[in-house]
């Protein structure tokens, strides 16, 4: 790994060491899981309050939220590619506690969802700055074991983040979670302000221009390896989305367990955070596509195994829990090791390609995941069968994207 005081492009680095630097940028990508997670346990009492009478509308908080954030990430990448990551990251920080707010007042539910697609285009910025900080100064397997860290760090939010939900519901409304997300990124704002230095050299920057954007597009759009493994990990990513999407409504209304929710979350993201302590330790070693594969072959199999067993056998909260651990498990192999894969040809182009594959990704994910939740129907089924569809074509476009040209012979010769 590239060493602390150095970038990737031999420039002395003088910024944070490497454990602030992981939990500075786990801390700029907790941001968005806040933003979905917290507010898990304040479905039912924002829809009350506003007047949602269809129970699967609740879904939209989440997914209107996706889709600011999906359309927003191509913007931020040709901007950061050419005044920089901090101005632009600055910015997106301060969008992200103003539209906090508006969300926390909306009068309306039309007005929220308004409110919180705005939130979500300005908390793209977090993403794609991040991924394009740590790109700046690691390269493959380097970049993947740092990704893996820096999960490890931001999955202690989703763990966290519908207990704090909850806690908050207690002593006040469902408004002060937005307040609360407001505050948080006043911190991170701060934070970043006076640690972070910029990580982009000015002479690599790349003019603002619609030809060098559309060139950077068509780069990352048509090379295999880019493109492959992006696509596979939007329709794993849409798998995710999926269970946040319907998570609330399976242990609400299938297993009525309310008290459980935030307990199950928890479970769950902390066989994530596992898998991707494991991931960063065994990276280096292995090879991040080797990983990838095999974690999404065992997606698969469990996927294709709970949807065997919930059919045959039926469905109760130990087998959901235990199942769905283990699937998102195996994310915690896949999602750091593909998005360094997608972004290895790509550095000279690091800004730009992270928004390209960031826009695929999650807005790819979120129609996926939006399609899966609105088939709630009283059961697990309609889940747990999108999961074991979107891991045979993740698995498939990731065989695809990471074959490898066999050489004749007597050209090899």
């Amino acid at each position: 790994m590239t060493d602390r005081n150095t970038s990737a492009d031999d420039r002395p680095w003088t910024g944070p060491g490497m454990r602030e630097f992981i939990a500075l940028m786990a801390a700029l990508m907790a941001a968005n899981a806040l933003a979905t997670d917290a507010m898990l346990p304040a479905l039912p009492a924002i829809a009350s309050s506003l007047g949602v009478v269809e129970a699967n509308q609740r879904q939209l908080v989440i997914t209107f939220f996706l889709f600011g954030f999906g359309i927003a990430q191509m913007v931020y990448g040709p901007l950061s590619d050419h005044f920089g990551r901090k101005p632009v990251l600055v910015t997106g920080l301060i969008g992200y506690i103003a539209f906090s707010l508006l969300v926390g007042f909306a009068a309306s539910f039309p007005l929220l969802l308004a409110a919180r697609t705005l939130q979500g285009f300005a908390a793209a910025g977090s993403r794609v700055l991040v991924i394009s900080i740590i790109r700046d100064r690691f390269h493959g397997s380097a970049m993947a074991r740092v990704m893996s860290m820096t999960t490890i760090v931001f999955l202690l939010v989703p763990v966290l983040a519908p207990s704090i939900g909850q806690i908050v519901l207690v002593v006040a409304n469902w408004r002060f979670i937005f307040y609360l997300l407001a505050a948080y990124a006043v911190v991170i704002l701060t934070w970043s302000s006076i640690r972070l230095p910029e990580t982009l050299a000015e002479d690599v920057r790349r003019p603002l221009s619609l030809t060098n954007i559309r060139e950077a597009v068509i780069l990352t759009l048509s090379h295999r390896v880019s493109i492959g493994n992006t696509l596979a990990m939007a329709v794993i990513v849409g798998a995710l989305f999926a269970f946040i999407n319907s998570i609330q409504q399976i242990v609400f209304d299938v297993f009525h367990r309310p008290g459980s929710l935030a307990a199950l979350f928890a479970g769950i993201a902390g066989c994530m955070a596992v898998s991707s302590l494991l991931n960063s330790a065994i990276v280096m070693r292995f090879g991040a596509r080797r990983i990838m594969i095999g974690g999404l072959c065992f997606f698969v199999t469990i996927s294709v195994a709970h949807l065997a067993v919930s059919y045959f056998l039926g469905e109760d909260l130990l087998t959901f829990c235990v199942f769905q651990a283990l699937c998102m498990a195996s994310f915690g192999l896949i999602a750091a090791n593909l998005g360094s894969i997608a972004m290895q040809p790509l550095g000279h182009i690091a800004g730009t390609a992270s928004s390209v594959q960031g826009v695929v990704t999650t807005l790819g994910g979120a129609v996926i995941g939006l399609v899966i939740g609105q088939q709630f129907n009283g059961t697990t089924m309609p889940m747990i069968a999108g999961f074991a569809l979107c891991g045979s074509v993740g698995l498939m476009l990731a065989l695809w994207a990471n074959r490898t040209e066999r050489v004749p012979a007597a050209r090899a010769a």
